[in-house]
């Protein structure tokens, strides 16, 4: 079976929009009731909800291709290029700071024009050393294929499986001019159909030596983005591809193979991003709780190691809390975390948990 590429009327890609018109109905009224919420809500809340976002989605969208990336790290970078004033800022590594900088050069900027340029650069923030782990590769340019053709491939040597064949690095070019004049030419397509169309395409056109799924993923968020009329991210599309990782590739695999009819592809983009949305409503009840919860008590006064507590109960500590996980946490004495505690019960913050047990625990009140 061929390659989609190699169909002469390729990229004429085909979609049954009755039968994706459900989900994206649905999809888009998510969005739209995700956009008024957050319209509502306080600048510190829109910053704390953004933070969190862009940090689960620079990780994620990193361990879709094996790695694993600082979460301290990121989100001090993050923080530091967006100018936040938080806590607990930490140095990150040239890498990390790449990563932030391409996805926040593709949601800040995401009404900007999308050119050859702007992609060599972010591949070069993406590999500044010009390795990928410890191996030498061209870094923003075209690949060149001169260790043979971009392949997925699977199975023992003698016994391969390729899963995927890219196009020939000299068709790359075209291939990418092309690409980037449909990118950028204003259309009546859903917004979330033609980020749905240039994640599969880029991917599949695969113009680099590495990194491709990465930039894939932060082009999905630059249309996404724009769709919304709002330069920040609210959810994270690459935490959920990674939660459903195997069937990511599964339907890149099936799609890449065949005719033009890329329905079934569009239908899983448009329910993974559903599930983005669903989860994103779910922390921002948390987020939302954790405001009105401050607002009610701004005027209790409350020293650092309280603050701090009362702010894991809120992001949802695990276990029972006690003083001796109070003294430990805070690397304060028992007695303190019992000062603190009780100190917080007289000011109606926190109440005894009357369910019992070998020690006494504390919840919100």
């Amino acid at each position: 079976m061929p390659f989609i590429y190699q169909l002469r009327a390729w990229p004429e890609f085909e979609i049954d929009f009755e039968q994706i018109g459900e989900i994206l109905e649905s999809v888009t009224r998510k969005q739209g009731a995700l956009v008024g919420k957050l319209h509502a809500a306080g600048f510190p809340l829109q910053e704390e909800t953004v933070l969190r976002v862009l940090t689960s989605d620079l990780i994620k969208s990193s361990e879709i291709e094996g790695e694993l990336l600082a979460t301290d790290e990121v989100r001090s970078s993050i923080a530091r290029k967006l100018g936040m004033e938080i806590a607990g800022l930490i140095p990150s590594d040239r890498h990390i700071d790449g990563l932030v900088e391409m996805l926040l050069d593709a949601t800040q900027k995401c009404n900007e024009p999308l050119t050859k340029e702007r992609l060599f650069g972010w591949h070069n923030t993406l590999f500044p050393t010009g390795y990928s782990g410890r191996v030498s590769i061209k870094v923003g340019e075209w690949r060149d294929d001169r260790d043979g053709p971009m392949q997925v491939v699977s199975g023992a040597m003698g016994r391969e499986r390729v899963h995927f064949r890219a196009p020939e690095a000299q068709y790359v070019p075209d291939e990418m001019d092309f690409f980037l004049k449909w990118f950028n030419t204003p259309s009546r397509m859903a917004p979330v159909i033609k980020a749905a169309i240039a994640h599969f395409w880029f991917v599949t056109i695969h113009p680099f030596d590495d990194g491709n799924g990465r930039i894939a993923r932060a082009i999905t968020d630059m249309l996404l983005t724009k769709s919304e009329g709002i330069n920040q991210r609210y959810y994270s599309m690459s935490a959920q591809i990674r939660r459903e990782r195997n069937a990511y590739y599964s339907i890149l695999e099936e799609s890449q193979r065949g005719d033009l009819d890329i329905t079934p592809w569009i239908d899983w983009f448009l329910n993974c991003l559903h599930a983005a949305l669903e989860d994103s409503e779910v922390g921002l009840a948390t987020i939302f709780q954790k405001s009105n919860f401050w607002e009610r008590n701004r005027h209790v006064s409350m020293n650092e190691r309280q603050t701090a507590m009362v702010n894991r109960l809120l992001d949802g500590f695990t276990g029972k809390l006690t003083s001796t996980k109070w003294a430990k946490i805070c690397k304060c004495s028992p007695d303190t975390a019992l000062r603190d505690i009780n100190d917080l019960i007289v000011k109606e913050v926190l109440v005894k948990d009357q369910s019992g047990g070998r020690s006494t625990g504390y919840l919100l009140r």
